[in-house]
């Protein structure tokens, strides 16, 4: 079975290729022209042991969250379809993950059931990397990726200074758990109403 997606997104604001492999080897490369989002993409795909090639352009003129967005929900989309009927997945994972001083929790449910709680305290900072990321478009991103994929995802720090650090343990505890939940255990499908 192969759990492949192709995507492409072209709006006014954004033009987005993307493919995922969910049984690669973690091989990973975004390009969306900013820095510090290609990093956060790259440990999905890192963490999730997935292939990932994400290649955006956008209107970096004018802010980095339509690039932000639009890249999250194509990943969410083609996330969802690579999944196809889920049949034989473990479908729950969760997790604590460290980031030197910060540690924050990923739990999530591949239910088909879009519904996020964020639960980040995010400390004052300046937005990071050039063009800037914003720190408070992470939750934007975590959000629209999950609902694009129908994902209940929770995220709650239980600690942190450095928001780097807070951001990159979500991202990567959220490529880990992704990793977990898609691995093939059985040849059920893990519902007792018999779709997901």
């Amino acid at each position: 079975m192969s759990r492949v997606a192709t995507r492409s997104r072209v709006t006014k604001e954004t033009s987005i290729e993307l493919s995922i492999d969910l049984d690669g080897t973690g091989q990973a490369s975004a390009s969306t022209g900013i820095p510090f989002y290609d990093h956060m993409l790259e440990q999905i795909g890192k963490h999730g042991g997935f292939d990932l090639r994400i290649a955006a352009k956008g209107d970096l003129h004018i802010d980095t969250h339509h690039t932000v967005e639009d890249v999250a929900i194509t990943l969410g989309e083609a996330f969802r379809e690579a999944l196809g009927d889920k049949v034989g997945i473990r479908r729950f994972a969760s997790g604590r993950f460290p980031l030197d001083e910060a540690l924050v929790e990923v739990a999530l449910d591949l239910s088909g059931r879009p519904f996020v709680v964020w639960q980040v305290d995010l400390p004052e900072c300046l937005p990071l990397g050039s063009p800037p990321f914003d720190p408070q478009l992470a939750e934007h991103a975590i959000a629209s990726f999950a609902t694009a994929a129908a994902i209940t995802l929770h995220v709650t720090s239980q600690r942190g200074r450095n928001v780097h650090h807070i951001i990159e343990a979500t991202f990567k505890g959220l490529g880990r758990c992704l990793r977990d939940a898609v691995r093939i255990e059985s040849e059920q499908l893990p519902s007792t109403k018999g779709v997901l």
